[in-house]
């Protein structure tokens, strides 16, 4: 198995892409040093942190241990994901058949349950006036997907069978589920599932990294205007 000796820079902040990582790091037992970047100041836009992670989002890793023993940063948390994954053995499959199923739904993750709950999240609680018809949208779009978890789990206690990064890349996004105006109470599998999520150690220290800064601009709205109103330039 792969140790680790030096710290992984872990580049964070508080939100369910951001504890994608720290509960898969919290759950290897690996040292890494967060480095906050306040994406309410603007703080992504720093040309060092632009270097590591182009898209202008955290989370970001620098791994002092690469696989040639030199460096790697990695960006998108989803290749964060399966890049320690398959670094530590852990949490990711090798044989061919069970990572596929990982992957099938760390990509319905990333390409779904995220901007969608995103999205419910913006339109019903951060958007400048309220827009029915978007609030109706994503609000019905992340209740379809909570309906495709809760069959899904209807036979199996995680995702993919096994616990894996797939369901480290979903919490986040269902422990906010009252806020995407969800109820759990309608999803009887999802809701055991979440609750076996919540009670692992590691996923509670992950969700509890750095809290105190997230409430610091929860309601900034000048950090909103950062965060909301982003173009290409």
């Amino acid at each position: 198995m792969t140790t680790q000796t030096a710290a992984i820079e872990l580049y964070y902040w508080p939100t369910p892409n951001g504890w994608k990582i720290t509960i898969m790091l919290e759950e290897l037992g690996v040292p890494y040093e967060v480095k906050y970047v306040n994406i309410g100041r603007g703080e992504q836009f720093e040309p060092s942190f632009l270097a590591i992670a182009p898209n202008n989002r955290m989370p970001a890793i620098i791994d002092p241990e690469g696989p040639d023993g030199a460096p790697i940063s990695v960006f998108e948390s989803g290749a964060i994901l399966q890049y320690l994954g398959r670094k530590f053995g852990r949490f990711y499959p090798d044989d061919e058949r069970s990572r596929v199923e990982v992957e099938q739904w760390l990509f319905w993750q990333m390409g779904g349950l995220g901007p969608m709950a995103g999205q419910a999240h913006h339109f019903r609680h951060a958007a400048p006036e309220q827009v029915p018809y978007a609030i109706d949208r994503y609000t019905n779009e992340v209740n379809r997907l909570y309906g495709v978890m809760d069959r899904r789990l209807a036979d199996r206690a995680f995702l993919a069978g096994d616990y894996s990064i797939a369901d480290m890349a979903a919490i986040g996004w269902v422990k906010s589920h009252e806020k995407q105006g969800q109820n759990l109470e309608n999803f009887a599998n999802l809701k055991r599932w979440f609750e076996t999520m919540m009670a692992r150690p590691a996923v509670a220290r992950g969700c509890e990294v750095g809290i105190e800064f997230r409430k610091s601009v929860a309601d900034d709205k000048d950090a909103q205007k950062v965060l909301f109103g982003q173009t290409a330039r």
